[in-house]
C-alpha cells in the first residue's frame, strides 16, 4: 500500500476539512419517513398517531394517512425533530421576507390609471377611505385633495365649527379667500395605488355648488407619487416614491 506523507501545514488543512465535514454530516436532520405500500415515502414529523391513522406534519401544513396505506415508519431522534423545526421556522420567515420584498416591488411600479378629459381638466376616480367613490379633478396647483360637500356628507364627515379639524385658508382659482377645516382622510385609492392619512379640506358651500365633478386631487396625495399623464392613451402613470 502506497504510503501518502502530508506536510504539517497539509496535515492540518486536511484534518480540518475531514472535521467540518464530520461535523456537518452530524449535524444534518433526518425526519420521520412513512413508508407506503405503494412505493411512495412521505417525510415530516408525526403530530399524532392511532391504531387507524398517522397524522404526519410537514413545513405547510399537516397530512393524515390511514395506518393500512403505510408499509412502515422511520423516525426521528428527538434532536432532530427540533432541528427540522427550526428549519421550518426560518423558512418561514425568509418566505415572509421574500413577499415583502416582492410586496414593495409591486407596490412601487409604474401603475397606470384611466382619466377622462373634460373641458381640458383630467379625472380620475378615487376611492375614499375604502367607501365612497368621488371623480376627482387632476389639479397640481391645489396642495390638498379638496372635496365637495356631498362627498363629505357620505362619508360622515363633521367639518362644522366643533368638529376639531384644524382651520385653514382656502385661496380659489379666482383668488378669492375661504375658511375652511383640514381633514385626515383614512385612504385615498386610485385604482392600484393607495396611500393612507392624507389630508385634506372640504369645498365651502357656494363653491361645491358650481362644481361638476367632486373635488380636486391636489398635492397631498400626487406628492407621494412621480406622475405623468399620456395624453395618447387617455392613462395617468403613477408610481409612488
Amino acid at each position: 500500500m502506497k504510503k501518502i506523507r502530508l506536510s504539517g501545514k497539509r496535515a492540518f488543512i486536511f484534518l480540518t476539512l475531514v472535521l467540518l465535514s464530520v461535523f456537518s454530516f452530524q449535524l444534518q436532520a433526518f425526519a420521520d419517513t412513512l413508508y407506503l405500500k405503494n412505493g411512495r415515502s412521505i417525510e415530516g414529523l408525526i403530530k399524532k398517531e392511532s391504531a387507524d391513522e398517522v397524522d404526519l406534519e410537514i413545513s405547510l401544513g399537516s397530512m393524515k394517512f390511514p395506518m393500512k396505506q403505510i408499509d412502515r415508519i422511520v423516525r426521528s431522534s428527538p434532536k432532530e425533530a427540533e432541528l427540522i423545526r427550526q428549519e421550518w421556522a426560518d423558512e418561514k420567515i425568509k418566505g415572509q421576507e421574500r413577499a415583502k420584498e416582492a410586496e414593495l416591488i409591486r407596490e412601487h411600479e409604474p401603475k397606470q390609471v384611466n382619466m377622462n378629459k373634460q373641458s381640458g381638466h383630467v379625472v380620475v376616480t378615487a376611492l375614499l377611505n375604502n367607501k365612497v367613490k368621488a371623480n376627482l379633478v387632476l389639479d397640481t396647483g391645489a396642495s390638498l385633495i379638496l372635496l365637495s360637500r356631498k362627498v363629505a356628507d357620505n362619508l360622515g364627515i363633521d367639518v362644522g365649527v366643533n368638529s376639531g379639524g384644524a382651520p385653514i385658508e382656502l385661496i380659489m382659482a379666482n383668488g378669492r379667500k375661504e375658511k375652511a377645516r383640514m381633514i385626515i382622510l383614512e385612504s385615498v385609492k386610485v385604482q392600484d395605488s393607495e396611500i393612507n392619512n392624507v389630508e385634506a379640506a372640504v369645498l365651502p358651500d357656494k363653491e361645491s355648488a358650481t362644481m361638476s365633478d367632486d373635488g380636486l386631487l391636489g398635492m397631498s396625495f400626487l406628492k407621494k407619487f412621480n406622475f405623468k399623464i399620456d395624453q395618447k392613451n387617455d392613462k395617468l402613470i403613477l408610481e409612488k416614491l
